[in-house]
């Protein structure tokens, strides 16, 4: 199966090249309909939603942020604040998001990105052997351990998720 042909976006699959990691566009998984959700992504797949490992691009004082965090969590910008020294932490808009990143909303892979950015994972990721990641188009994801994807995006393992009361 040539990059092309496994479903993910060209420029992940080149990054999956680079970084050694081939065979894992024979383990992309392409879906014909978008799941630009990871709730949409984990129906798709049939795993738990917390096993999707969703890319959220932040601005800490206006520098974009990646935050790999699981599917079932939603991140606390507060704990992102503290965790960067920042003195505000925002939502990035969707064109920062492509600028930063080279992929849409919906489609953000974990690592392969234009430009090299800070990149916090949440330790929720680790409760679980496998997690699913989208492979740079809302229509394709890939399996990989934790471990391994928070090693290949280069993060800094943290606790941002937000607390449930």
């Amino acid at each position: 199966m040539t990059p092309s042909d496994s479903g993910a976006h060209p420029r992940f699959a080149e990054a999956l090249r680079e970084l050694g990691l081939d065979e894992l566009t024979a383990r992309v998984r392409r879906f014909p309909d978008a799941t630009r959700t990871a709730a949409e992504a984990a129906a798709a797949i049939g795993c738990e939603l917390s096993q999707i490992c969703k890319s959220l691009i932040f601005a800490a004082d206006g520098v974009p942020v990646l935050v790999l965090m699981d599917g079932a969590s939603r991140v606390d910008l507060e704990r992102v604040r503290e965790e960067l020294g920042a003195d505000k932490v925002t939502r990035a808009r969707a064109d920062v998001v492509r600028e930063t990143t080279g992929y849409a909303i919906g489609g953000v892979p974990p690592f392969g990105h234009l430009t090299r950015t800070r990149v916090l994972a949440d330790r929720s990721l680790l409760d679980h052997d496998v997690v699913w990641a989208a492979a740079g188009t809302p229509y394709a994801v890939f399996p990989l351990a934790p471990k391994d994807l928070i090693a290949h995006a280069g993060a800094t393992l943290v606790d941002v998720r937000e607390r449930i009361a």
